[in-house]
Order: structure tokens, then sequence, then C-alpha cells
């Protein structure tokens, strides 16, 4: 046996390559401490799949006369020690046994000595991590800020925690249902702590959804793209809560202790947290153990009882509206050009108290705190009298200007379906619906302009306002086609065209509108109409004789001329996709003597018409898609039409009008004829899905092919292959016709050998005394 050793040495390691020409030996890559008779630390990789024994390391430094090497420690019987060698018979497992403490123990002249081997098991990724609790449940309560965490999601890793391997990395895939925003959670990556995003906190509604499905995901390797991964469900239940601003409390001034005296009481009946109060601020907050606020402050409104221990004042703070001015005439060196004014009448007349006007200096201003919900116009009657009681007075007309405090609302979610024949005409309309508001007829808070957020993408449909009403009716724009699309979901939004001065646009100024097209029964479309005069031809004859025409070379009777018009006609109806030309031998023959004839050649040109949908070409049965996405995977479809560039030219591909199927799938333009299909979303749950899309062609109007293409979507492993339980396949024979076709296989060939072994026998027999060198074996010289 010759060693070939190649080796460097560093300043505290030794990395040594250890080559064998037998292939009991493999080459190894080992780090570890040089040793003399002390004690060795060797790193071992799990899951080897090599050949065994598996030699781990060389034992240096043994003395020259050793003897009855020999490794102790060992329960399982892995290692053993073979000519210095430390070898091992089985793979190791980290998650079994992280290490191993072995003794080596062997003789010498002197005496039996010993030394400790510590064999360390190198962690390999081999283990998926998963979540520790298979049900994950948690609430999240009403009023709860964004951020804070209501619950976590918890997982495992066998792998070594030390190592990338286990370092587990979260996220959400999916919320069930949608609504009212598709992201109304979040979750920590590294805690797997779930909270409410903004959107979420701002719109949590248990009265419209109680129950949301998270699904959740949690990969190894820090979320590399190589890394193992888990989904799970994470259910999560929206509760209601008490945490609300408490009733209006009345005190008594100058009370009497002893304080602190309580005076309200707010209740917060969600996790666990912390109340804090002050009897005399009007925020209350709900704190966490850590101090962190978990919700808004509430308000808490402390009225003092009065006591009369004040002079009356006015008040400083109004809202001015106009001065009015009086001229007396008297000498203005006296009090009799001094002026009073005093507001003597207000229709209408409630709410009371509405304005005023300053005594001296005539300046009408508001006193009220609010003008919501007063009359739209008020007039005033203003008097100016001197000091001696003379007086006149005036008129002030105050109109109240409306502002736009409350959002148009839809009397209800969903309208439909309805039902649209495919033949209607352009201007048809489909309905009318209208989304009330609040504010004051007719003013610009008032109207509502309205869009179609989703499902119009092909500008199918218009809208058109009623601006009297605020009515909007759904017109038809564009001509329908059942084939193409049977279905449209328009989702239509309501806004003022001025901004929300408080309040907002939630759920109630949305609506969904569901038109069904119905199927219109349509005539075949020929390429020529039969029958149809094409051309005429004219002959000439000096004599002026009648002229009979014929034709030649038209064998499938196509055409049809005329005896003495020459008029061409078309016997049936032509295809241009089965012959775009039809060329034939046109006859002229005097109509007094048939030996006179003349001949022209006709070609007939078949004008295209877009008379053929377009088709998809190709078996997708056999392709799978990858969940979660891989971002450069996508099925490439094709497609062909078998009209002209002219009508044919560019087909394009559409997803159905459907918000589901729109969210979930994408369709990618390539070139002409053909796309790619991809997933739209990080990760859909694996099965087999329907995907609704049209092909259509680039004519006016197009001719469409509405096509339901199944699509597999599944786990896939780091490879890019589907992971599919494997199923029986039909034909496929059992273990025992297998082992019977093996042993009539093998009887047959021991028989044919025999037969030739035979024959070879009594062809070349052997000759006596002489050493036939071909049956003595090669000497191999290692």
């Amino acid at each position: 046996m010759k060693e070939t050793w190649r080796s460097t040495l560093h300043r505290h390691e030794k990395v040594s390559f250890l080559t064998m020409p037998f292939s009991a030996f493999t080459v190894i890559f080992l780090i570890f401490a040089s040793c003399s008779a002390a004690n060795v630390k060797i790193g071992v990789p799990e899951n080897y799949d090599g050949i065994f024994p598996w030699y781990l390391a060389k034992l240096h430094s043994l003395p020259a006369n050793y003897s009855d090497l020999v490794v102790t420690g060992d329960d399982e019987g892995i290692f053993g020690v073979d000519s210095q060698f430390l070898y091992a018979i089985k793979p190791l497992d980290r998650e079994k046994q992280p290490s191993y403490s072995l003794q080596v123990s062997f003789k010498t002249s002197v005496h039996r000595q010993s030394f400790t081997v510590e064999v360390f098991v190198i962690d390999k990724n081999d283990n998926v991590p998963t979540f520790i609790q298979e049900s994950m449940r948690g609430s999240v309560q009403l009023g709860l800020l964004k951020g804070i965490p209501f619950m976590q999601v918890e997982a495992l890793d066998r792998d070594d925690r030390n190592t990338a391997h286990a370092e587990l990395r979260f996220s959400l895939l999916e919320q069930t249902p949608r609504i009212p925003y598709s992201q109304m959670f979040s979750i920590d990556p590294l805690s797997g702590e779930v909270s409410l995003t903004e959107e979420g906190a701002s719109a949590l509604d248990p009265e419209m959804c109680g129950r949301y499905k998270l699904s959740v995901m949690v990969k190894d390797m820090a979320g590399k793209s190589n890394a193992f991964f888990t989904t799970g469900i994470a259910t999560v239940e929206v509760t209601g809560n008490s945490w609300a601003s408490p009733d209006p409390v009345r005190l008594q001034e100058n009370l009497p202790g002893p304080y602190p005296i309580p005076i309200s009481q707010v209740k917060w009946t969600g996790s666990q947290a912390e109340e804090t109060q002050d009897q005399f601020l009007i925020s209350i907050v709900v704190e966490r153990p850590d101090g962190r606020e978990i919700a808004k402050p509430v308000e808490l409104r402390v009225m003092v009882g009065d006591a009369n221990d004040n002079r009356p004042t006015f008040l400083r703070h109004r809202t001015e509206i106009l001065t009015v001015q009086a001229a007396d005439n008297d000498d203005p060196k006296t009090d009799n050009v001094r002026i009073f004014y005093r507001l003597v009448g207000q229709i209408p007349e409630s709410p009371r108290a509405l304005f005023r006007v300053d005594r001296d200096s005539g300046v009408i201003s508001v006193q009220a705190d609010s003008m919501e919900g007063t009359a739209p116009q008020y007039t005033l009657t203003i008097t100016a009298e001197d000091a001696k009681g003379l007086n006149s007075s005036c008129t002030v007309v105050v109109t109240v200007q409306d502002e736009n405090n409350n959002p148009p609302v839809f009397s209800q979610h969903e309208y439909g379906p309805y039902h649209i024949p495919e033949d209607a005409p352009v201007g048809t309309t489909v309905t009318a619906v209208v989304a009330g508001d609040a504010d004051v007829r007719g003013g610009d808070s008032w109207l509502v302009n309205y869009r179609m957020e989703s499902g119009n993408e092909e500008e199918v449909f218009s809208l058109m306002t009623d601006r009297q009403t605020n009515e909007v009716s759904l017109v038809l724009s564009k001509v329908l086609d059942f084939e193409r699309e049977s279905e449209y979901i328009l989702v239509l939004s309501a806004k003022n065209p001025v901004a929300l001065v408080r309040g907002r646009y939630g759920p109630q100024s949305t609506a969904t509108v569901s038109i069904y097209v119905d199927d219109v029964n349509e005539g075949p479309i020929l390429g020529e109409e039969p029958g149809r005069v094409i051309a005429t031809i004219r002959g000439y004859d000096p004599d002026s004789h009648p002229i009979r025409y014929s034709l030649q070379g038209d064998t499938k009777k196509y055409f049809s001329i005329g005896k003495y018009s020459g008029e061409l006609k078309t016997v049936q109806a032509l295809d241009r996709e089965e012959n775009s030309t039809y060329t034939m031998e046109v006859i002229a023959v005097d109509g007094r003597n048939s030996s006179l004839s003349a001949s022209t050649l006709v070609t007939v040109h078949i004008l295209d018409v877009n008379d053929n949908s377009p088709v998809l070409v190709g078996d997708y049965s056999w392709k799978y898609l990858c969940t979660p996405r891989w971002e450069d995977q996508a099925l490439v479809l094709a497609s062909r039409d078998s009209d002209g560039p002219q009508h044919g030219g560019r087909l394009n591909f559409s997803l159905r009008s459907d918000a589901t199927v729109r969210r979930n799938w994408k369709l990618t333009p390539i070139n002409d004829t053909h796309t790619n299909l991809s997933l739209n979303i990080p990760y859909l749950p694996p099965e087999v899905y329907t995907v609704p899309f049209t092909i259509s062609d680039s004519s006016s109007p197009p001719r469409s092919t509405f096509i339901n293409l199944p699509v597999t979507v599944c786990p896939c492993n780091i490879r890019g292959n589907c992971k599919i339980a494997a199923k029986k396949l039909q034909g496929i024979p059992t273990i025992q016709s297998a082992v019977g076709i093996l042993l009539g296989t093998f009887t047959v060939i021991g028989i044919i050998l025999t037969v030739i072994f035979m024959r070879l026998s009594y062809q070349n027999p052997k000759e006596e005394g002489k050493s036939n060198q071909e049956l003595v074996p090669l000497k191999i010289s290692i």
C-alpha cells in the first residue's frame, strides 16, 4: 500500500489530504490538532454518504514500538482504528448525538498508555423547521394600536442553533378573507409576533369580519432562497372592547376631602395591561407591563359645577361676520350722535342666541360653538338707536356655507347580477345606482364623482352621472362577445369633488356590480357569399357575332360563368385558409363558328375575413408552478390564428374580470403569439387551479376564445422539482411477478451460455503436454 500525503501547517491546526488506491478508502478533508499522546479534537460532518469504512483521521506521533491499538467509549460500535487511522462504519447524526468522547489505548514496551479523541459532529441543514403548535390561535381586541403584538407563532428547527441552519424567519403569505383591506396584519420576521398594520388598526370591525385565517411560513437559513420551509394556518378572532370614553362627570367645586377622590373608571377588556389615571388629566391610557401604550387614549370630560363667585363678562373669542354702521346728522360734539346697536329679530328663530351684535361697534358675530345642523340662511334685523331713543333698522342676510363632513355611501354593498344579451347595442343602460350624501343638496359637498376601480380594464362600460340626482348609469360602450367574456364584476367607488373635512371614505363608499352576458345564437361567417358576381369577362368579335363563354381548370366547380353575359360568379362559399388564390381559363368561342375561339387566364384572389378564432396550442397538463412563487418561473402559453395578419396579427391574452383571478395570476406578453402565465402573489396553497382567460385577435370587432386552463401549483424542492406524492402506475408488475420474470430470464441466459461453452469445447480440444497460455491468468502488480 502506498500513501501520498500533502499537508499545510498553520499556527493552530493541520489540514491533511489522504489518498488511498483501494476503493475502501476515500479522499477526506479534516481539521484536527496534532497529537502526541495528548487529547485530539476532530470535526466530522454529519450524514456522510460515501464509501465505508469512513477514515476520519490519522493518529500521529504514536511510538514506533506501539502495539494493540484499541478504541473504547463507543457504545454503538461506530468507531474503530486500523493502522493508526480512526474510522467510522456508518454516518453520524448530530441531532441524535452531537459529540463522542473516545479513549484510544496502546501498549509500549514499558506500559499501556491512552489518550482522548473528541469527535464533534458538524451540523448540516437536514431538518425542516416545524411550528410548535399545530393549531395556532389568537385574538385581537378592537382598539389595539398598530405594531402591538397580540399573539406569537413559534417554530423549532432541530439543526444547530449556533448556525444559520436553525436561524428562522417568519412571513405572512395570505390573509383570508381580504376585507376590508388585504393586509390587516403583519408578522415580525424574527420573533413571529403578529400585530395589526395601520390599515388593520383603523378598519378592524368584528361585525364586518369576526375571524381571519393567516397563512404563515417559517424558513430556516435566515430566509434564503435555498432554505427549507413549512407553512401553517393561524386563526385570529376579532373581539370587542369596553375601552371607550366614559360618560361626563360633574364635580362641585370646593369639595371637602379626603383626597384623592375617585371620579370615574374605564376598563380595558383586552390582553394584560396596566391602567394609569390622573384625576386632573383628561387623557387615560392603557399600557403593557413594560410601559408601552397599546391603544389610543380615551378622553374623560370633567365638568365642575359653578358657584356664583364671578361677575358676568362677554366672550372674548367670537366669529365676526360683518360690521354694520349707522350715521347721525346731529352735532358731532354732543352725545346726540352716539349710536347703540341691537339685534331685534332672527328668521328662522331656531336656534336662539345664534348671533349677537356688539352694542357700541356694530360687529355681528356668531356666538354658537358650531353651525352644524343650522338653517342654510338667516335674516337678521339690526336697529341703530341714539341716546334719546330715535332709531332706524336694517336687514342682514347670513348664508351658512356647507362643509364636506359626510362621505357618500351606497345603500347596498352588491348590485345584480344583471343580464344583458351579447347583441345589445352600444349605449344600452345596464342599471342605475346612487350613493347618498347627507351634506346640503346641490352643493359641492353633496355632489358625487363615480369611478370604476376594477373590472373594466377593457373599457367595455362607461358611467354617466345625473348631477340633479347624483344617480349614475352604467352604460355599454363596446360590442359584447359572450365567447370572449361572459361575466363582468365591476367595483364602483363614490367620492366628493371636494376634500372631506371629517370622516373618511370607507367600505360603504364602494359597491360591486355583477353583469352576466347572455349568449345569442350567431350565424356562420362565410368567406365569400355564393352566387355573387365577382367579375365580368368581355370578348370582342370583329364580325359582331355572339360570343359564348366557358371555364376550364376549375376542377372543384367553385365558379361559374354566364354563357353569353361573361359574368363570373361564385358557386359555393370560399375559404381563404383553404386556398387563397384560384386560377382558371376563360374560353370565348364564336357563336356561329365554334372553331374560332380565344382564351385568357383569370386569377381570383380571396380577401381575408375574420372567420377564425384564435386557439391555444400545446399540452400543459404535465407542467406546474412552484409555491412559494419562484421569481423566474412561468408557463409559456402558445396560440395560433388561421386568419391573415390583418385579422390575426397580435393575439391578446387577458384574464377573466374576476378579483380573485387577477389577484392570483399574471399574464405577461412575450411576442405576438406567446405569453407567460405566472403567479401574481407570493404563495398559493398547493392544488390544481382552473385559470380562466381569453385569447382575442387584433381585428375589429375581435374574435375570441375563452379557455379554462388547469394549472398545477405545488411545493418544489431546492432544484425546482415538484414534490408530488408518487402514485401507483397502471400496468406495473407486482413483486412476485417481477421475481418470476427475473428467474425465467436468468434460466434462459444460463441455458444459452451452457450450449455455447459445450460447442467451444468440442471445436477446440486441448493438446496433451502443452499449456494453454490463454488459460493462465494475468499477473497484476500493484
